[in-house]
């Protein structure tokens, strides 16, 4: 798997965060065991018009979850292979550039509101286009400036507004994931809706959890320093 704009150290990256180049650094979303999009093959499917995240991959629970206080500091997206002809239909359909962006949510704290998100910061859009390959998937990586603050218990999101191939179908059910799409409207028939949560602070109901299929991005996590007990 091709990598493509490897990170440059964290104290060049203008971040204004003198601790971080000490820091422990933390990838969210890596997993041991591997997944592969079908792309260019069929079913070809890619992640469209919305904002989502794994809820869970193999044996690994909530993988976007923060434990504690820090920083998203950067962020990659692993991109299928596509066919120009491939490329040029889902521009059709889903809007050009494909482009992508991290959210960070925090959920409803209570059973009732546990699928409510507020939008709490989000990223610059990248365009993903120069990456996409004819031969072999590409995993560019993006630097975020200013890196994301981040809670306890928030989420690290991967936002679509038009489209992304970053999505891998098909594997077993103990892989899922959630989207911002509105209950009721998660089958095919509403994939061309508009669903990309972009309103900061804005709450989005995620109506939608889809199972056997994973997003693949993964986040760069740098926790706050803790004291040290004695």
């Amino acid at each position: 798997m091709k990598r493509l704009l490897l990170l440059p150290a964290l104290v060049a990256c203008g971040l204004a965060l003198p601790s971080l180049a000490q820091a422990r650094t933390v990838e969210l979303g890596t997993y041991s065991d591997s997944a592969r999009s079908k792309c260019p093959g069929d079913p070809c499917e890619v992640l469209a018009r919305t904002t989502g995240y794994q809820g869970r991959a193999g044996s690994v629970r909530n993988p976007f979850r923060i434990p504690h206080a820090g920083y998203i500091v950067a962020f990659t997206i692993t991109l299928a292979p596509l066919t120009n002809s491939q490329v040029q239909f889902f521009d059709d359909t889903f809007g050009s550039p494909p482009e992508a962006r991290l959210s960070i949510l925090r959920r409803g704290k209570r059973r009732r509101t546990r699928l409510n998100h507020r939008l709490i910061a989000q990223s610059k859009l990248f365009q993903l286009q120069s990456f996409i390959g004819t031969n072999r998937a590409t995993t560019p990586s993006f630097v975020l400036t200013p890196a994301l603050r981040v809670r306890r218990n928030y989420v690290v999101a991967l936002t679509t507004p038009t489209w992304a191939p970053a999505f891998v179908g098909g594997i077993g059910s103990s892989n899922w994931w959630r989207s911002s799409r509105h209950r009721g409207h998660c089958s095919a028939r509403f994939v061309t809706e508009r669903t990309a949560q972009q309103h900061l602070l804005g709450v989005r109901r995620y109506g939608c959890t889809y199972r056997g299929a994973r997003l693949m991005y993964t986040a760069t996590y740098v926790p706050d320093p803790r004291p040290v007990r004695r």
